[in-house]
């Protein structure tokens, strides 16, 4: 599990929800794989090294994590994780990351991100919908002609890699979900947050309510809390039909095990031999 959060980001999640965002990766990861063995690093930590004798060569799969790291901007920070991204396609084990690890894998690969150009996608992506190619790649199996899902990000793929594959996107994110292959590996992404509980998704709109009131998707601090107030409590009450009307939701979201779908599709993907990438469609 990498975690390419700042430690100053990573504190203030844990302020906010309790965990950072690579800890909630492994509370998720381990629901969907009781038993497995995750180890969290963090790459874009000056001096951060995988645990002692171990390789990258020697995982099944590297899970990569959302981050505030702008990754169009040259910084030690961006420079450390991209690297560590380019290790890990060369080490030929699989790879799958989420918001800020699809941007982190497509830069690696040589493409680019840039700023939102539609705005900010905050608290959900609305309208997801698969390629033609994604229609029938193993990332997206079980989800519908279209679905929403958590999604927080204010940048956003511009060009992908050469030979990647687009799997979906929606009105205001044309690149929601991609396969990309390069020097080797293999690392299939999304842009939202599959591994999301619906009370990180209210945190994170709290953290950020100033740029939501900035970027017009709210008109005060209160108005944004009031919305994050309704996550919430979807979150305590996932069976609550009056809430996921009034946030316009279905089960593609409020149902836990359907919201982390790609996740369990890439971990099914590596059920071969250890370290065997996942298939191409």
């Amino acid at each position: 599990m990498a975690e390419s959060e700042p430690p100053e980001a990573r504190e203030r999640r844990r302020e906010s929800v309790g965990r950072s965002s690579g800890e909630t990766y492994v509370e998720t990861l381990l629901r969907l794989a009781p038993g497995a063995e995750c180890h969290r690093i963090k790459p874009a930590d000056a001096g951060a090294e995988l645990p002692a004798g171990a390789a990258l060569s020697g995982y099944d799969g590297v899970f990569l994590t959302g981050s505030p790291l702008h990754l169009y901007k040259e910084t030690p920070e961006t420079r450390r994780a991209v690297a560590f991204m380019r290790a890990v396609f060369a080490s030929g084990t699989p790879s799958f990351g989420s918001c800020a690890g699809l941007q982190v894998a497509t830069v690696a690969a040589g493409g680019t991100v840039r700023p939102n150009q539609r705005g900010y996608e905050a608290a959900f992506a609305r309208r997801i919908t698969p390629t033609e190619r994604g229609r029938g790649h193993p990332l997206l199996a079980g989800r519908p002609a279209a679905y929403d899902a958590p999604a927080v990000h204010t940048d956003e793929v511009e060009t992908l890699p050469e030979g990647a594959v687009r799997l979906a996107g929606n009105r205001v994110t044309a690149v929601q979900a991609a396969e990309i292959r390069f020097d080797g590996g293999v690392f299939w992404g999304v842009q939202y947050h599959p591994e999301l509980a619906l009370d990180e998704v209210s945190g994170a709109l709290r953290r950020q309510a100033g740029g939501l009131v900035a970027a017009g998707l709210a008109g005060s601090q209160d108005e944004v809390d009031a919305y994050a107030d309704q996550v919430e409590a979807l979150h305590r009450a996932p069976g609550r039909r009056d809430l996921a009307w009034r946030l316009g939701l279905d089960e593609q979201v409020t149902d836990a095990a359907t919201r982390r779908t790609e996740l369990r599709n890439f971990i099914e993907a590596l059920g071969g031999p250890r370290g065997a990438a996942p298939r191409r469609p």
